[in-house]
Protein backbone atom coordinates (compact mmCIF):
# COMPACT_ATOMS: atom_id res chain seq x y z
CA UNK A 1 0.00 0.00 0.00
CA UNK A 2 1.06 3.65 -0.68
CA UNK A 3 1.19 5.48 2.36
CA UNK A 4 -0.19 8.41 2.65
CA UNK A 5 1.48 11.80 3.45
CA UNK A 6 -0.29 14.62 5.74
CA UNK A 7 0.65 18.34 4.80
CA UNK A 8 1.52 19.22 7.73
CA UNK A 9 -0.29 22.48 7.41
CA UNK A 10 -2.43 23.29 10.27
CA UNK A 11 -3.82 26.86 9.31
CA UNK A 12 -5.84 28.92 11.84
CA UNK A 13 -7.00 31.63 8.95
CA UNK A 14 -8.33 30.74 5.74
CA UNK A 15 -9.23 33.54 3.44
CA UNK A 16 -10.28 34.24 0.07
CA UNK A 17 -9.07 36.60 -2.18
CA UNK A 18 -10.72 38.23 -5.29
CA UNK A 19 -10.33 41.17 -7.33
CA UNK A 20 -10.89 43.56 -10.09
CA UNK A 21 -14.58 42.68 -10.91
CA UNK A 22 -14.96 45.70 -12.89
CA UNK A 23 -19.13 46.03 -12.08
CA UNK A 24 -21.34 47.57 -14.42
CA UNK A 25 -25.02 49.13 -14.07
CA UNK A 26 -26.98 46.31 -15.25
CA UNK A 27 -27.77 45.26 -18.82
CA UNK A 28 -24.04 46.76 -19.79
CA UNK A 29 -21.12 44.30 -20.08
CA UNK A 30 -17.87 45.47 -19.39
CA UNK A 31 -15.51 43.96 -22.23
CA UNK A 32 -17.94 41.37 -23.65
CA UNK A 33 -18.00 40.02 -20.39
CA UNK A 34 -20.97 40.02 -17.48
CA UNK A 35 -19.68 41.24 -14.42
CA UNK A 36 -22.39 40.12 -12.42
CA UNK A 37 -22.27 36.98 -14.24
CA UNK A 38 -18.55 35.96 -13.01
CA UNK A 39 -19.00 37.05 -9.54
CA UNK A 40 -22.43 34.97 -9.32
CA UNK A 41 -20.02 32.10 -10.62
CA UNK A 42 -17.20 32.82 -7.90
CA UNK A 43 -19.86 33.13 -5.03
CA UNK A 44 -21.59 29.77 -5.59
CA UNK A 45 -17.93 28.08 -5.65
CA UNK A 46 -17.02 30.18 -2.37
CA UNK A 47 -20.25 29.17 -0.62
CA UNK A 48 -20.32 25.25 -2.21
CA UNK A 49 -16.31 24.83 -1.32
CA UNK A 50 -15.26 27.18 0.93
CA UNK A 51 -17.97 28.50 3.82
CA UNK A 52 -15.18 27.66 6.26
CA UNK A 53 -13.30 30.74 5.48
CA UNK A 54 -13.07 33.23 7.52
CA UNK A 55 -13.40 36.13 5.00
CA UNK A 56 -13.87 37.27 1.70
CA UNK A 57 -11.16 40.29 1.06
CA UNK A 58 -11.68 42.27 -2.64
CA UNK A 59 -8.90 44.33 -3.50
CA UNK A 60 -10.41 46.73 -5.72
CA UNK A 61 -11.92 47.93 -8.92
CA UNK A 62 -14.92 47.08 -7.49
CA UNK A 63 -16.62 48.90 -10.12
CA UNK A 64 -15.50 49.75 -13.71
CA UNK A 65 -16.59 53.40 -13.74
CA UNK A 66 -17.90 54.42 -10.20
CA UNK A 67 -21.41 54.15 -10.91
CA UNK A 68 -23.48 54.26 -8.55
CA UNK A 69 -25.67 51.79 -9.93
CA UNK A 70 -23.15 49.73 -10.61
CA UNK A 71 -22.45 49.77 -6.90
CA UNK A 72 -25.94 49.11 -6.02
CA UNK A 73 -25.70 45.90 -8.00
CA UNK A 74 -22.82 45.14 -6.66
CA UNK A 75 -23.78 45.14 -3.41
CA UNK A 76 -27.09 42.92 -4.00
CA UNK A 77 -24.78 40.77 -5.56
CA UNK A 78 -22.55 40.22 -2.94
CA UNK A 79 -25.80 39.87 -0.65
CA UNK A 80 -25.45 35.85 -1.53
CA UNK A 81 -22.00 35.52 -0.18
CA UNK A 82 -22.49 33.09 3.03
CA UNK A 83 -18.66 34.37 4.15
CA UNK A 84 -17.97 37.85 5.63
CA UNK A 85 -16.66 40.26 3.13
CA UNK A 86 -13.95 43.25 3.20
CA UNK A 87 -13.89 45.57 0.14
CA UNK A 88 -10.86 47.95 -1.14
CA UNK A 89 -10.88 50.65 -3.40
CA UNK A 90 -9.00 50.72 -6.64
CA UNK A 91 -9.15 53.18 -10.09
CA UNK A 92 -12.19 52.22 -11.28
CA UNK A 93 -13.72 53.28 -8.48
CA UNK A 94 -15.40 56.38 -7.16
CA UNK A 95 -14.82 56.92 -3.28
CA UNK A 96 -18.13 58.60 -2.62
CA UNK A 97 -20.76 56.64 -4.01
CA UNK A 98 -19.00 54.01 -2.87
CA UNK A 99 -19.21 55.00 0.54
CA UNK A 100 -23.17 55.96 -0.02
CA UNK A 101 -23.99 52.57 -1.03
CA UNK A 102 -21.54 50.47 1.57
CA UNK A 103 -21.81 53.17 4.56
CA UNK A 104 -21.22 50.06 6.76
CA UNK A 105 -17.57 49.75 5.22
CA UNK A 106 -15.14 50.65 7.60
CA UNK A 107 -13.18 53.93 6.78
CA UNK A 108 -10.23 56.01 8.86
CA UNK A 109 -10.96 59.23 10.45
CA UNK A 110 -10.02 60.86 6.64
CA UNK A 111 -12.68 58.81 5.07
CA UNK A 112 -10.16 56.85 2.76
CA UNK A 113 -11.86 53.43 2.88
CA UNK A 114 -8.88 51.63 5.06
CA UNK A 115 -9.16 49.57 8.32
CA UNK A 116 -7.83 46.88 10.54
CA UNK A 117 -8.58 43.68 11.00
CA UNK A 118 -7.60 41.54 13.42
CA UNK A 119 -7.32 37.62 13.00
CA UNK A 120 -5.99 34.59 14.79
CA UNK A 121 -2.82 34.27 12.24
CA UNK A 122 -1.79 38.06 12.61
CA UNK A 123 -3.62 41.75 11.33
CA UNK A 124 -4.93 42.25 7.85
CA UNK A 125 -4.42 45.89 7.21
CA UNK A 126 -6.47 47.03 4.14
CA UNK A 127 -5.08 50.21 2.21
CA UNK A 128 -7.21 52.41 -0.09
CA UNK A 129 -4.66 53.56 -3.06
CA UNK A 130 -7.37 55.32 -5.01
CA UNK A 131 -6.24 58.34 -6.53
CA UNK A 132 -9.56 59.60 -8.11
CA UNK A 133 -9.72 60.50 -11.87
CA UNK A 134 -6.49 58.84 -12.42
CA UNK A 135 -5.44 55.27 -12.75
CA UNK A 136 -2.12 55.61 -11.38
CA UNK A 137 -2.27 54.42 -7.48
CA UNK A 138 -0.98 56.56 -4.82
CA UNK A 139 -0.66 56.38 -0.75
CA UNK A 140 -1.26 60.46 0.36
CA UNK A 141 0.73 61.71 3.42
CA UNK A 142 -2.60 61.11 5.67
CA UNK A 143 -3.20 57.34 4.73
CA UNK A 144 0.60 56.62 5.47
CA UNK A 145 0.52 58.57 8.48
CA UNK A 146 -2.49 56.13 9.74
CA UNK A 147 -0.50 53.26 8.05
CA UNK A 148 2.21 54.23 10.22
CA UNK A 149 0.43 54.56 13.37
CA UNK A 150 -1.45 50.77 12.71
CA UNK A 151 2.48 49.38 12.22
CA UNK A 152 3.16 51.07 15.64
CA UNK A 153 0.28 49.65 17.17
CA UNK A 154 0.65 46.34 15.76
CA UNK A 155 4.15 45.22 17.51
CA UNK A 156 5.65 42.11 16.63
CA UNK A 157 2.04 40.46 15.45
CA UNK A 158 1.75 38.73 11.58
CA UNK A 159 0.37 41.54 9.04
CA UNK A 160 -0.83 40.65 5.94
CA UNK A 161 -1.31 44.08 3.68
CA UNK A 162 -4.23 43.87 0.94
CA UNK A 163 -4.54 46.87 -1.79
CA UNK A 164 -4.93 47.48 -5.21
CA UNK A 165 -2.02 48.66 -6.84
CA UNK A 166 1.39 47.08 -7.12
CA UNK A 167 4.01 49.19 -5.56
CA UNK A 168 6.56 47.85 -8.17
CA UNK A 169 6.67 46.85 -11.85
CA UNK A 170 6.25 43.53 -12.99
CA UNK A 171 7.76 43.95 -16.50
CA UNK A 172 4.31 44.99 -18.56
CA UNK A 173 5.17 48.58 -19.76
CA UNK A 174 1.36 49.90 -19.66
CA UNK A 175 0.79 48.74 -16.32
CA UNK A 176 4.30 49.82 -14.86
CA UNK A 177 3.18 53.08 -15.52
CA UNK A 178 -0.02 52.61 -13.69
CA UNK A 179 1.62 51.21 -10.47
CA UNK A 180 1.54 52.76 -7.19
CA UNK A 181 3.56 56.37 -6.89
CA UNK A 182 6.25 57.28 -4.40
CA UNK A 183 6.51 53.47 -3.49
CA UNK A 184 9.86 54.58 -1.41
CA UNK A 185 7.62 55.76 1.12
CA UNK A 186 5.84 53.17 1.52
CA UNK A 187 8.66 50.68 1.51
CA UNK A 188 10.19 52.60 4.02
CA UNK A 189 7.33 52.52 6.62
CA UNK A 190 7.36 47.95 5.93
CA UNK A 191 11.03 48.40 6.49
CA UNK A 192 11.44 45.83 9.55
CA UNK A 193 8.09 45.27 10.11
CA UNK A 194 6.55 41.24 9.97
CA UNK A 195 4.89 41.92 6.88
CA UNK A 196 4.48 38.37 5.75
CA UNK A 197 2.89 39.11 2.67
CA UNK A 198 0.93 41.74 0.20
CA UNK A 199 -2.33 40.67 -1.63
CA UNK A 200 -2.72 43.21 -5.09
CA UNK A 201 -4.89 43.26 -7.89
CA UNK A 202 -5.02 45.93 -10.37
CA UNK A 203 -2.41 43.93 -13.22
CA UNK A 204 -5.18 41.49 -14.27
CA UNK A 205 -2.40 39.03 -13.89
CA UNK A 206 -1.03 35.83 -11.97
CA UNK A 207 1.72 37.36 -10.54
CA UNK A 208 4.26 36.01 -7.43
CA UNK A 209 7.33 37.22 -6.09
CA UNK A 210 9.11 39.31 -3.45
CA UNK A 211 9.23 42.92 -3.50
CA UNK A 212 11.67 44.07 -0.78
CA UNK A 213 11.88 41.30 0.71
CA UNK A 214 7.73 40.68 1.16
CA UNK A 215 6.03 38.04 -0.54
CA UNK A 216 3.40 39.28 -2.98
CA UNK A 217 0.57 37.49 -5.08
CA UNK A 218 -1.78 39.21 -7.94
CA UNK A 219 -4.64 37.68 -9.10
CA UNK A 220 -6.49 37.61 -12.43
CA UNK A 221 -9.65 39.89 -12.72
CA UNK A 222 -13.24 38.11 -12.66
CA UNK A 223 -13.67 39.32 -16.05
CA UNK A 224 -10.68 40.22 -18.71
CA UNK A 225 -7.46 39.66 -18.51
CA UNK A 226 -4.21 41.31 -19.94
CA UNK A 227 -2.46 39.03 -22.39
CA UNK A 228 1.69 38.32 -21.53
CA UNK A 229 3.32 40.67 -23.01
CA UNK A 230 6.20 42.22 -21.48
CA UNK A 231 8.10 45.11 -22.30
CA UNK A 232 6.86 47.47 -24.32
CA UNK A 233 4.71 44.94 -26.37
CA UNK A 234 1.50 46.47 -27.31
CA UNK A 235 -0.37 45.62 -24.48
CA UNK A 236 -4.02 43.19 -25.48
CA UNK A 237 -6.83 42.19 -23.48
CA UNK A 238 -7.78 38.46 -23.25
CA UNK A 239 -10.34 36.06 -22.02
CA UNK A 240 -8.00 33.68 -20.24
CA UNK A 241 -10.36 31.87 -17.41
CA UNK A 242 -11.32 33.60 -13.85
CA UNK A 243 -10.12 32.68 -10.67
CA UNK A 244 -10.18 33.44 -6.49
CA UNK A 245 -7.01 33.08 -4.56
CA UNK A 246 -7.30 30.93 -1.67
CA UNK A 247 -5.24 31.37 1.05
CA UNK A 248 -4.30 29.16 4.10
CA UNK A 249 -2.27 31.15 6.81
CA UNK A 250 -0.79 29.33 9.58
CA UNK A 251 2.15 30.42 12.05
CA UNK A 252 5.02 30.03 10.12
CA UNK A 253 3.25 29.69 6.62
CA UNK A 254 1.40 31.13 4.03
CA UNK A 255 -0.17 29.18 1.64
CA UNK A 256 -1.92 30.71 -1.90
CA UNK A 257 -3.88 28.15 -4.06
CA UNK A 258 -5.58 29.79 -7.47
CA UNK A 259 -9.10 28.26 -8.28
CA UNK A 260 -10.24 28.80 -12.08
CA UNK A 261 -13.75 28.79 -10.34
CA UNK A 262 -15.43 28.27 -13.52
CA UNK A 263 -14.12 25.29 -15.16
CA UNK A 264 -15.91 22.51 -15.79
CA UNK A 265 -14.01 19.88 -17.35
CA UNK A 266 -13.60 16.74 -15.97
CA UNK A 267 -12.71 15.74 -12.51
CA UNK A 268 -11.13 12.38 -11.95
CA UNK A 269 -10.25 10.24 -9.04
CA UNK A 270 -6.79 10.11 -8.54
CA UNK A 271 -4.26 7.31 -7.42
CA UNK A 272 -0.40 7.62 -6.62
CA UNK A 273 2.24 5.85 -8.83
CA UNK A 274 3.69 3.33 -6.68
CA UNK A 275 7.01 3.98 -5.85
CA UNK A 276 8.17 0.93 -7.32
CA UNK A 277 7.11 1.74 -10.58
CA UNK A 278 9.65 4.40 -11.16
CA UNK A 279 12.62 1.94 -9.91
CA UNK A 280 12.00 -0.57 -12.56
CA UNK A 281 11.80 0.55 -16.39
CA UNK A 282 9.94 -2.96 -17.39
CA UNK A 283 7.21 -2.41 -14.47
CA UNK A 284 7.24 1.62 -15.49
CA UNK A 285 6.09 0.64 -19.31
CA UNK A 286 3.64 -2.20 -18.15
CA UNK A 287 1.74 0.19 -15.90
CA UNK A 288 1.64 2.96 -18.43
CA UNK A 289 -0.09 0.59 -20.87
CA UNK A 290 -2.89 -0.39 -17.96
CA UNK A 291 -3.06 3.25 -17.10
CA UNK A 292 -6.71 4.27 -18.61
CA UNK A 293 -6.15 7.81 -20.07
CA UNK A 294 -8.93 10.25 -17.39
CA UNK A 295 -10.23 11.39 -20.50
Amino acid sequence: MVPRHRTGISPVLKLIHLTDLHFTPPGVDHLECEPRQRLEQAIESINAEHGDAAFVVITGDLAALGQAAAYEDLKDCLSALRVPYRLCLGNGDHRTRFRETFPEIEVDENGFVQSVVETAAGRLILLDTLCQGVHWGELCALRLAWLSRQLEASGSSPLFLFMHHPPFPIGIDLLDGLRLRDADRLAALLEGRTVRHIFLGHAHRPVAGSWRGIPFSILRSTVSQFALRLGNARPARCYEPPFYAVTLLSKDDVIVHFHDYSYDGPVVAYEPVPDIVVDDEATAADFQKQRKSPR
